[in-house]
């Protein structure tokens, strides 16, 4: 069966769980906890990646987090990659770590956002890794502690939650903390990780054909949501897919752009995939990139892969481009 597209949007709520291979654990003590949880403040400080809630278990991990100036793919490749090779040498082992895909949910703000930092919260306590709520307050290697103060994290932000129970600190953790102890008797909750109608071959639009007429649709395996917000995200989606494929069937790929964009900028195709440096290319160089990763549909990875750099360099290249594309004004239509 078919890989679904991930869904992704410029500060979307997402809840990301990671897995390890065949359930196999990926932290097997302290320093491999710390050494995730650095590179995560690392990373997630740099991408602007807002993180609300998270839990280490001994398989698996939980995030709930807004993107910010990365797609997530960015932010978790660079993670789970980093992590993946520092874990293999320290313990002298081969062969993958995760899951060849972390699962990510596109989450509706308004009714899920509390709900999805209790759940995420509660993962230590129900597995039996504390004992009783006084232990997962102090609980290090989750976020709970650090919204009860315990534990200081700059990259988590926890203003967004505790303002939710009042303007006063004291008090909004009190009440926190009463709120996720009610959680407790709700026990697990298989609804918070995926929807339920699955799209398949033909896009969302054309799966979505036979639901017209209806006054809300279920869901999709990776939102979460009303079917209102099923239906805005999918129509996003469709968007973007309408307006990649027919650039495709036009014989507009990365070889047809390269050249628009180098006779635009002046300059040669070779110095665009070179590392020549001047303003002029590096302008062009992420105009590109840009427009391949976010028009065209192409990986940062197979970008890299053609240009002989390194995919967060590309990454640098796209966010530079969209700032350039907004700020100038410029369209796709203006390079093919």
């Amino acid at each position: 069966m078919p890989r679904h597209a991930r869904i992704d949007a410029p500060g979307a709520l997402q809840h990301i769980i990671v897995r390890g291979i065949e359930k196999k654990t990926i932290f097997r003590d302290d320093h491999d906890r710390s050494d995730y949880l650095t590179r995560i403040g690392k990373i997630f400080t740099e991408t602007s990646t807002a993180c609300f809630a998270w839990s280490l278990m001994p398989n698996h991990s939980h995030f709930l987090i807004r993107t910010g100036k990365a797609p997530v793919a960015t932010v978790m490749r660079r993670l789970l990659t980093g992590y993946a090779v520092s874990f293999n040498l320290r313990h002298r082992r081969h062969g993958q770590l995760f899951q060849n895909r972390y699962k990510s949910f596109l989450c509706q703000e308004d009714p899920y956002f509390l709900e999805l930092t209790r759940y995420i919260h509660l993962n230590p306590l129900r597995a039996g890794i504390v004992a009783d709520m006084e232990s997962l307050d102090n609980y290090p290697f989750s976020g709970h502690s650090v919204l009860m103060g315990n534990q200081k994290l700059s990259w988590q932000s926890t203003d967004p939650v505790l303002k939710m129970f009042g303007t006063h600190e004291k008090t909004a953790r009190r009440k926190y903390r009463e709120f996720v102890q009610k959680g407790i008797a709700v026990g697990r909750r298989p609804e918070l990780v995926g929807g339920g109608f699955i799209r398949s071959a033909g896009g969302w639009k054309a799966a979505s054909e036979p639901l017209r007429g209806q006054n809300r649709i279920k869901g999709d395996e990776r939102i979460l949501g009303s079917g209102e917000f099923v239906e805005e995200m999918l129509k996003e989606c469709d968007e973007q897919f309408e307006r990649r494929y027919p650039l495709r069937a036009q014989g507009i790929g990365m070889n047809q752009l390269l050249k628009n964009i180098a006779a635009a900028f002046d300059c040669e195709s070779s110095q665009i995939m070179s590392s020549v440096k001047s303003p002029r290319i590096v302008q062009a160089r992420s105009i590109l990139c840009y427009l391949a990763v976010r028009e065209l549909g192409m990986t940062a990875t197979a970008i890299a892969k053609d240009m002989g750099i390194s995919q967060p360099a590309v990454s640098i290249c796209v966010r530079r481009g969209g700032e350039m594309i907004k700020e100038r004004g410029l369209r796709i239509e203006d390079f093919i």
